[in-house]
């Protein structure tokens, strides 16, 4: 998050006041608190949430998609439960986990041959369908753009030490900084096709790095030659490059599996939340 705030309202008290759809973007609020206050029919994306406590809730609808790493619900760490679950209902899951070569040369192969059921699926689209986007999430176009983005951030720019991998339609993440020669055009309509072809040049340069790994080419520790560096300039594995790909991998694809199945169902009612009882 960026440290720019145009207007400080540190320790500012809001009292019996109505902010109902206000927006908060790059905004702190870290260290507030929140009493007898309406969050309802909220959402938070790309936020924080570390060190949150809350006591005395009422949680009647609440659904939660991101990177869990503890989360304690009445007394119990809901994390691993969900994460059971989650590999029992999809059994690739636990694939991409990998802690050997053999491990990630699987790995990658499963996650090549779920991607292609996708692309399969998204084939049988309207072109422009695939440049919609739902509940302000990327399109599928885009979210193929930004996992090229990931490929070349962690496996061109650290792991194989290319100073430039980078191609035109490559698409960071929204809150990213922004780098002086990085690509990041949001607003350009590449053809699925044209998009593919920039994938799949991609995924051979994975499985290429995937296929000649060694245990001692996992552990080794390099920076990004590129002005990305994700974890800083302390370095990190080939191991944990090829993770972050495989998890992005795997996680935009559920997201993307979501979002073509509410374009074909547009006309599908919408959850309704449950009330407070206090409301």
């Amino acid at each position: 998050m960026t440290d720019f705030i145009e207007q400080d309202l540190d320790d500012t008290h809001f009292t019996r006041v109505s902010l109902r759809r206000a927006r908060f973007e790059q905004a702190r609020l870290n260290g507030a608190v929140f009493h007898d206050v309406d969050l309802s029919d909220s959402t938070f994306r790309a936020t924080c949430l570390s060190g949150v406590r809350i006591s005395g809730a009422e949680v009647p609808d609440l659904e939660i998609y991101g990177e869990l790493g503890h989360v304690v619900v009445n007394g119990v760490d809901v994390v691993p439960l969900v994460e059971a679950e989650l590999d029992r209902r999809m059994p690739e899951r636990a694939l991409i986990r990998p802690v050997d070569p053999q491990g990630f040369s699987l790995a990658w192969d499963t996650m090549e041959r779920l991607w292609s059921g996708t692309v399969e699926r998204a084939r049988t689209y309207e072109e422009a369908d695939l440049h919609r986007r739902v509940d302000g999430e990327w399109s599928f176009v885009q979210t193929l753009r930004h996992l090229g983005f990931a490929t070349a951030c962690w496996v061109g720019g650290i792991a194989l030490q290319d100073p430039d991998p980078w191609h035109p339609l490559d698409l960071p993440w929204d809150e990213a900084p922004g780098w002086a020669g990085v690509p990041w055009d949001r607003d350009a309509q590449p053809r699925l096709e044209e998009v593919l072809a920039v994938r799949r040049r991609r995924q051979a340069l994975v499985r290429e790095l995937v296929q000649g790994l060694t245990p001692q080419r996992l552990e080794e520790t390099l920076t990004s030659a590129t002005p990305v560096a994700p974890d800083g300039d302390a370095g990190v594995t080939v191991a944990r490059c090829l993770r972050v790909v495989l998890n992005e991998e795997w996680e935009h694809r559920l997201y993307a599996e979501r979002d073509l199945t509410a374009l074909a169902h547009p006309t599908r009612p919408q959850r309704r939340t449950a009330p407070c009882t206090s409301s």
